[in-house]
């Protein structure tokens, strides 16, 4: 009976150490909820500048209450499928550090183009202060997701800033955007206190990324001096009016801007003839195309593009 005793115990020993043993090889579980959003917790996810010591002061917790009641938080790059310029990057991992400009963009985009200027040079002139650019790709055609047409885009452009391809949108979507391009400002503490669309307001852009770099330097310490002077191109002088406007091929993007009486027609190959009267700011075709969704294809030879333009210089897709 004592012997029974005996083994009945070592069982037991042996169940309760075979229970210890699986629940510490268990993957550990967080609390922290996760969303298809992420929002970056700045600040409170030790996230502070090398100056610091990770521990919020009166003053940091106000300043972010503030914030956060008058901002949104700043939301992580969500499945980049491809970098440029960098190995890997993340939001999280700048906040506490940097001031974080996000900009969407894609390479054939007029409109894009004409912000790049602007874009390296705020990042040559402002990288040592505690700027870091982001490049969202988001592609707004089939061809501008390859891998290799984005890099020699980023050459062509003069971008040595980080790059990601967002080829399936969901950093676009995170961010809720709609436009090319589009920039967002991200303070040190991670909240978007700014935002751009399209051309222009460069003045408007850089004085914020100023404010923001003068706000990081008196967060973390840092007695550097910031240069506000602005960056000038002479493409900012005059008036775009009479400008012709960014024309799509392909029916998908369609904008009422094929002249020809054939019009349209989806995945068909038509016989186009030159009208002889024709408008200013909408192309013409002449000989067989296939109408394809981003694209109009030639498939014979003696295709002609005819459009009436008014502009200092033509960019061609």
């Amino acid at each position: 009976m004592k012997n029974k005793n005996i083994l009945l115990i070592i069982v037991l020993i042996a169940i309760i150490g075979f229970i210890f043993y699986f629940e510490s090889t268990k993957p550990k579980i967080s609390n922290t909820p996760i969303e298809s959003e992420i929002l970056i917790e700045s600040l409170e996810n030790d996230n502070l500048g090398e100056s610091s010591e990770n521990v919020l002061s009166k003053s940091d917790t106000d300043r972010i209450k503030l914030k956060s009641d008058r901002y949104e938080r700043a939301k992580e790059l969500v499945g980049p499928e491809g970098f440029i310029n960098v190995d890997n990057i993340t939001i999280a991992e700048n906040i506490g550090k940097k001031v974080i400009l996000v900009d969407f963009w894609t390479y054939s985009c007029i409109n894009c183009q004409r912000t790049l200027p602007y874009l390296t040079s705020w990042y040559e002139k402002y990288k040592d202060d505690g700027l870091v650019i982001i490049g969202v790709h988001t592609p707004e055609f089939e061809f501008e997701k390859d891998y290799g047409n984005v890099i020699m885009a980023t050459k062509k452009y003069g971008v040595n800033y980080p790059v990601v391809q967002d080829n399936d949108r969901e950093t676009w979507r995170a961010y809720k955007n709609r436009y090319w391009p589009r920039k967002y400002l991200i303070d040190i503490d991670g909240f978007i206190v700014f935002d751009h669309i399209g051309e222009g307001a460069y003045d408007k852009t850089e004085r914020k990324i100023q404010d923001l770099l003068k706000e990081r330097n008196e967060i973390l310490n840092f007695k550097k001096e910031i240069d506000f002077n602005i960056v000038t191109y002479d493409s900012d002088k005059g008036s775009g009016a009479g400008r012709t406007s960014e024309i799509y091929f392909g029916y998908d993007f369609s904008r009422e801007q094929l002249g020809n009486s054939e019009g349209w027609q989806p995945d068909e190959i038509i016989d186009y003839s030159l009208p002889k009267t024709k408008d200013r700011n909408i192309f013409y075709l002449e000989g067989s195309w296939k109408n394809n969704k981003d694209n109009m294809e030639l498939v014979d030879t003696g295709g002609i593009i005819y459009l009436e333009y008014f502009a200092k210089e033509v960019n061609f897709v």
